[in-house]
């Protein structure tokens, strides 16, 4: 191990540990439905997406309703992700005009990102279209994340709670793990990508020469 590669180790483990906390203490109010300084923008979204998909969010779901959520959502998941990767031929932002990935790549994929596993079988750039890796690829990089995020959640809360019947609502969890963690999240780390000047269009690929 190099001296700059231990000292990259490091850097990272003191800016996990001066996270945790902080960060820690404001997914909790974010969990109990605490007030937070990010409300004022998000709450009237959130309120709007459960009014849009009939959700009651003041209700909440024993451990096997909770389950029934979760696996139904992923599970509608999966299969929209499947249609769009074997349909993407048709579909629009295919500068490439790539086609329809093969049935087996594209159920693996499917499930691969549902589970959060985003394991990558292929070459990107000469398999996936714009509209499969924005609709399809990175809205599961959000949701399978904010799944877990809610699973973990509802464990903390039955254990908390141990007599009750009931663990929260995983409509309310995932919806706020993605508005209230995720979402600020990355737009953040956009920021600093944009600084960087990492380049991102919807044109068609470009060929770079190199010096070498």
């Amino acid at each position: 191990m190099t001296l700059p590669g231990l000292l990259q180790i490091a850097v990272f483990f003191l800016l996990v540990l001066a996270l945790t906390k902080p960060l820690g203490a404001y997914m909790a109010r974010v969990y109990q439905g605490e007030r937070t300084w990010l409300d004022p923008v998000l709450v009237p979204v959130e309120r709007a997406i459960y009014r849009a998909s009939g959700i009651d969010s003041h209700q909440e779901q024993g451990w096997r309703t909770y389950t029934a959520a979760m696996l139904l959502f992923n599970l509608i998941g999966l299969l929209l992700t499947y249609v769009i990767l074997r349909a993407q031929g048709i579909l629009p932002f295919n500068p490439q005009d790539l086609s329809g990935v093969a049935p087996d790549l594209t159920f693996n994929t499917s499930v691969s990102f549902t589970t959060n596993t985003n394991w990558q079988n292929y070459v990107g750039e000469t398999t996936m279209s714009y509209f499969s890796q924005m609709v399809g690829l990175a809205v599961h990089n959000f949701i399978s994340a904010a799944t877990g995020m809610a699973i973990a959640i509802a464990l903390v809360r039955g254990i908390a709670r141990r007599s009750a019947s009931t663990i929260g609502n995983f409509w309310v969890d995932l919806v706020r793990s993605v508005l209230w963690i995720l979402l600020p999240i990355s737009f953040v780390f956009a920021l600093v990508l944009v600084a960087l000047g990492t380049p991102q269009t919807m044109s068609s690929y470009v060929d770079a020469t190199t010096l070498e």
